[in-house]
């Protein structure tokens, strides 16, 4: 490498040490990483705190992890273990298993909704061990259904953005009302006459906000995201046909 460039900061282009102490493993820390940052939150995450639930000090974490920037690389790969991807099949079924591979997706952000905060600024993610396995069964699926291997990349990043952006959103709205410590139902009723104040000179948003009174808030969101799953999806069938 010439002497002006500097390698990538990453725990995926760091050689693992091929002994670690039993006691206190690269697992178990992002293990524990994960329960703290789904119990807390981001901004509970530190190598101290960590080191205080793991009942060790800092200073052995980073035997095991470099900084706290590769500590988040980890425990992205580890949550992406969770996403369930059906089998390629035949090319009749692609469908059904992207779009199960969507829903599996929205479910494992929204299980973890701290991933809000971190996707998109953890290095090099994509060499991770769980996401290099998920991509190539999401490939997978793409080629068995006629796509050519330029196209099926292009496809995978077309699907996962729709889903990452509609979840997030999602996932900030759940932090929101987990914080006001009310039920949906009860949040949404609490706000209804501002939000009819706020569309009373508006008559489509009006119509619209109208037509969603008496649903169930959950079921609205969820039909909503497989709406737009199957929107793109059908874009990408004309692409095959």
């Amino acid at each position: 490498m010439p002497a002006d460039q500097h390698p990538i900061p990453s725990v995926w282009a760091r050689p693992r040490a091929r002994r670690e102490q039993p006691a206190l493993s690269r697992e178990r820390i992002v293990a524990e990483a994960v329960a703290l940052l789904d119990a807390e939150g981001i901004d509970a995450l530190s190598m101290r705190s960590l080191g205080t639930r793991l009942g060790a000090g800092a200073t052995s974490l980073y035997r095991h992890v470099a900084n706290k920037d590769e500590l988040i690389e980890l425990v992205v790969d580890e949550v992406y273990g969770e996403l369930r991807v059906p089998e390629a099949g035949d090319a009749a079924g692609w469908r059904a298993a992207i779009a199960a591979g969507a829903h599996s997706l929205r479910s494992m952000i929204l299980r973890h909704p701290w991933l809000v905060s971190v996707l998109g600024q953890v290095g090099l993610a994509d060499l991770g061990p769980n996401l290099t396995r998920q991509s190539e069964r999401l490939l997978a699926v793409f080629q068995a259904a006629g796509f050519d291997p330029v196209e099926a990349d292009q496809a995978m990043s077309t699907i996962i953005a729709y889903v990452i952006g509609m979840t997030l959103s999602e996932a900030a709205y759940l932090a929101l009302l987990a914080r006001s410590g009310q039920s949906e139902q009860d949040l949404l009723e609490s706000l209804r006459p501002a939000a009819e104040q706020a569309v009373r000179e508006h008559p489509l948003l009006r119509d619209g906000y109208a037509a969603r009174q008496g649903q169930d808030p959950r079921l609205v969101r969820e039909d909503n995201f497989a709406y737009g799953v199957e929107r793109v999806l059908d874009g990408l069938q004309a692409r095959l046909t």
